[in-house]
């Protein structure tokens, strides 16, 4: 039995999929059952939230009793701020299980997880200094500012001393955390790609929208996309919700060519892909995976991305801009809208990083290092 253990914030993200992704691999190519323990953003006050990363998590018994009534023999941590925390992984330890501790943001170090402030890349944050983050306000209050910067720093070195290994989503990802100063230990640490299926494959079409779907937040750089379409007078789907939403609404008002479908269920993003010309990608952030384009390219959909973090490792070269140039997104877009050997080309390059079958086989070796029983 594997028991994951995760913290939703309150904007959902990637790490969602990319848990039910690992969940449906290990049930279904490594044949063991899995079990969720998850908290929610939602359901916690900004005391207990606060209590929270100061203390290293709350009710670690919890995890504990999990541990016990499931007999799990490994626990696969996700997000653990603010409610688990390092206090967790030491219950599970002490209850009998190994422990994984998977990092699918920089919240190790900076308080917003994506290194990314007013717009710009940001690695201001330091390992054991995160005062930073309380000069630059990056949590939009002072108090909390301070709470996330103390926590932050209180809580880097248990967590990673509380882990039997530890997993990063990308190449990229582990050298930006390198650079940040994370202290992850070279012979505990592992590249572990999400599993993205591929689905069947799409025909792009040269006449139809490009989409983006990353929510609606300022590292994903959707007005970028909406500032392409701007010049090259194409059409644009935004496909998803966002604290930007009403911000972006109101800077395309005057763009007949853009329109905003909100969130999708799989067969709606499924539909519009369908008929798109291309995905794009603007992200300013250094991507730690980049879920949506992985899930574009091996659709087969030509995909054009910022040349930032782990879309280096998954976008062709032909096909990454710099990040915040809507000249440049443009050009791309009016290149590559449309075509099918590009969306090919880009399709072979994921799937040697993300099929599920090579995916299974390295988290099959991640978990026999904690636990070769």
């Amino acid at each position: 039995m594997i028991l994951h253990l995760h913290h939703r914030y309150r904007t959902l993200g990637g790490e969602e999929a990319a848990i039910a992704g690992l969940r449906r691999l290990t049930e279904e190519r490594l044949g063991e059952e899995t079990a969720l323990l998850e908290r929610d953003s939602s359901a916690v006050g900004a005391r207990r939230a606060a209590a929270g990363l100061l203390r290293g998590g709350l009710d670690p018994d919890e995890v504990a009793r999990e541990v016990r009534r499931t007999g799990a023999r490994i626990v696969h941590a996700h997000n653990l701020h603010p409610t688990f925390g390092a206090r967790a992984l030491r219950a599970a330890r002490e209850a009998g299980a190994r422990v994984v501790l998977q990092l699918h943001n920089y919240r190790l170090v900076c308080s917003v997880a994506t290194c990314v402030r007013d717009g710009h890349d940001c690695t201001a944050c330091h390992a054991g200094d995160t005062r930073p983050g309380v000069r630059h306000n990056c949590r939009g209050g002072l108090a909390e500012s301070v709470v996330y910067a103390a926590g932050l720093t209180l809580q880097r070195r248990p967590l990673i001393a509380g882990a039997d290994a530890i997993a990063v989503p990308s190449t990229a990802a582990l050298e930006r955390l390198a650079a940040l100063g994370a202290g992850l230990p070279d012979d505990r640490t592992h590249v572990l790609p999400h599993p993205v299926a591929a689905g069947a494959r799409l025909t792009p079409d040269p006449a139809g929208p490009a989409v983006v779907v990353g929510r609606l937040a300022p590292e994903k750089g959707t007005a970028v996309a909406i500032a392409a379409s701007r010049l090259n007078g194409r059409p644009l789907v935004i496909a998803n919700s966002g604290p930007l939403e009403d911000e972006l609404r109101a800077s395309a008002a005057d763009l007949p060519q853009v329109s905003f479908a909100g969130r999708l269920d799989r067969a709606g993003l499924d539909a519009l892909r369908g008929r798109a010309a291309l995905e794009l990608v603007p992200s300013l952030a250094h991507e730690t995976f980049g879920l949506a384009a992985a899930e574009a390219l091996l659709r087969g959909l030509p995909v054009v991305a910022s040349d930032v973090g782990a879309l280096r490792e998954l976008v062709p070269d032909e096909a990454r801009v710099a990040p915040g140039d809507p000249v440049a997104l443009a050009a791309a877009w009016d290149r590559l809208g449309g075509d099918a050997a590009a969306g090919e080309r880009g399709r072979l390059r994921a799937l040697a990083l993300t099929e599920p079958a090579r995916v299974a086989e390295r988290l099959g070796a991640l978990y026999a290092s904690v636990d070769p029983g």
